[in-house]
């Protein structure tokens, strides 16, 4: 790999921006192709496919091969709530090898001791989230109920590039929200990218039943072809 790939590939890494390098086995050639020249470059679809599944591999385009070499930042999920349902997404979150953050300014919550092994911030989301930045790679989801740690997080989250939004509450308290979000200045184009109610559609009643639901989705939009935001 020339220098120059390198560096513009650590660049990538640095900024969590998805990349994929192509080396052409037939011309013994290789190409960085930065998530954002994807959809314009002539092996487009296969490049899509290989970046959502996040694995390198071997594919065949036309009569030549080609090895993927795939690098995507690592998804997370940010979560505002410490709440039941977020208690139960963390094992699952692990599992799934996602790495989860919950911030939640209410103390009684937001303990060491109700979420072990989980980083955990015990901060407004205004003073957070800037901090930790939201980028492709993130998923939001607001679980509180509470329009003063949800609100702030969904602002940030429709300012973004998040792959996935997703807010807790019955169609009536989406309204709400919606009625709120508009007086903020978003349009439907931007609000519509919320998923609500959240989670796939299986029944859930339960707490760990609806982080299920919360993550299935959540993985469903990972892995499955991307929405840019409006």
């Amino acid at each position: 790999m020339e220098l120059s790939t390198l560096a513009a590939l650590n660049e990538e890494r640095q900024a969590r921006r998805a990349a994929v390098l192509v080396s052409d086995l037939s011309a013994g050639t290789q190409r960085l192709v930065k998530q954002a020249a994807i959809a314009g470059d002539p092996l487009a679809d296969v490049l899509e496919r290989q970046l959502r599944s996040g694995k390198s591999g071997m594919v065949e385009a036309g009569d030549r091969s080609y090895f993927l070499t795939v690098q995507a930042p690592h998804p997370r999920v940010v979560v505002t709530g410490a709440v039941h349902i977020s208690q139960a997404m963390a094992p699952m979150a692990r599992a799934l090898d996602l790495d989860l953050v919950v911030i939640d300014p209410r103390t009684a919550f937001a303990t060491p001791e109700r979420f072990p092994d989980v980083t955990l911030l015990a901060e407004w989301p205004e003073e957070t989230i800037g901090r930790i930045g939201l980028d492709a790679y993130t998923a939001f989801v607001a679980l509180t109920h509470d329009p003063k740690i949800d609100d702030p997080g969904l602002v940030a989250a429709l300012r973004s590039d998040c792959f996935y939004i997703g807010a807790l509450g019955s169609r009536k308290t989406h309204g709400r929200r919606l009625e709120r979000l508009t007086e903020a200045g978003f349009e439907a184009s931007a609000t519509s990218r919320i998923h609500a109610p959240i989670g796939l559609d299986i029944g859930a009643v339960s707490p760990a039943e609806i982080a299920l639901a919360i993550l299935a989705e959540i993985v469903a939009t990972l892995r499955g072809p991307r929405r840019k935001p409006a």
